[in-house]
């Protein structure tokens, strides 16, 4: 499912190739939109594509990770991640799963709806929503 929604959006989309330069593109994409630059870190990243006219956005990583946010906890990335993307917003996320209780849940959207954007709400596939702040998902220094 996700590399047909991959392979339907490639036209016209921008695609970059290497970790390197995916890691910097999707730092540049998610400050352009307006969210936290540490959403995705991703590792072993193979391929990023944006595709800004329909908002549609992939990422290919080599393997399956899961990210600890030091805030929040554990958040599973696949080895593709896709989202429609808007300032403030990933909607029909794929790839992307948290774990609330015991068992872990996709991630449907996720979008900064407080005025100051100092809040980021997310919500599963099943409909539990839950509000943190933004600063838990912005880049880590490396020590």
């Amino acid at each position: 499912m996700a590399q047909q929604m991959i392979e339907s959006n490639r036209k016209g989309a921008e695609v970059y190739i290497g970790h390197e330069m995916c890691m910097k593109k999707v730092i540049e994409i998610l400050g352009e939109l307006h969210l936290p630059r540490g959403l995705l870190p991703l590792k072993n990243m193979e391929e990023v594509g944006y595709n800004r006219s329909t908002g549609f956005l992939w990422l290919k990583q080599k393997e399956e990770i899961t990210h600890n946010f030091k805030k929040i906890g554990n958040v599973r990335y696949a080895k593709e991640v896709t989202m429609y993307v808007e300032d403030k917003k990933a909607t029909r996320m794929t790839g992307v799963k948290v774990k609330p209780l015991m068992i872990w849940v996709s991630m449907a959207w996720m979008a900064i709806e407080d005025p100051e954007g100092k809040r980021l709400t997310s919500a599963t596939s099943t409909g539990l929503k839950k509000s943190f702040p933004a600063s838990a998902f912005e880049l880590e220094e490396k020590a």
